[in-house]
């Protein structure tokens, strides 16, 4: 199965190594694994797979504009906003969630997401597979193996309740707050 590719990776790589140019990291179509060498919560055991997610979403009204590459890299460098794994990363870390710009948007703040951009370049490693419709293999993994991380369509997880209710504090302490610039 394909999964092996991402459970036992021949290789893990870096947010440097991503980061650089030219990038490892294909722009195609295709599943990313991440694996964290610290633990994240008492409940989860560092240095194996944890979350999986998918670089070109199926879409039956346009052509997706992702890749590989351009979601890799801004797992790494984005933020909480645009990537629901960094959200759930700076919850499980403790940061604080912030309501930005308009308000409708929640971040950790530009201080915050620094943070969490400096563990994940610590601590985060991911792999990928190219796959032509990602979508297929993403949802098979989810159904068979622990990610713990993933959210979507894996109620069937022991940590999904615990994950949903902590992201979901932190957002009502966000609106809680003011506005951050």
């Amino acid at each position: 199965m394909e999964a092996v590719a991402l459970v036992n990776p021949d290789r893990l790589w870096s947010a440097q190594e991503v980061l650089a140019r030219p990038s490892p990291v294909p722009a195609a179509a295709g599943v990313y694994g991440w694996h964290f060498e610290q633990p994240l919560h008492p409940d989860l055991n560092a240095e194996r797979l944890l979350y999986v997610g998918i670089a070109l979403r199926y879409m039956a009204n346009r052509t997706s504009t992702q890749n590989l590459r351009k979601r890799v890299r801004y797992h790494y460098r984005g933020n909480a906003a645009s990537s629901t794994l960094r959200l759930t990363l700076g919850c499980l870390l403790g940061l604080e969630l912030r309501r930005v710009g308009s308000g409708k948007r929640m971040t950790f703040g530009r201080a915050g997401e620094a943070t969490l951009s400096q563990w994940m370049a610590d601590n985060a490693r991911v792999c990928w597979i190219e796959q032509s419709e990602p979508w297929d293999l993403e949802s098979q993994l989810i159904s068979q193996l622990d990610l713990p991380l993933n959210l979507d369509q894996n109620r069937h997880n022991a940590f999904h309740s615990r994950l949903k209710e902590l992201r979901a504090q932190a957002r009502q302490r966000a609106r809680e707050l003011p506005i951050s610039l």
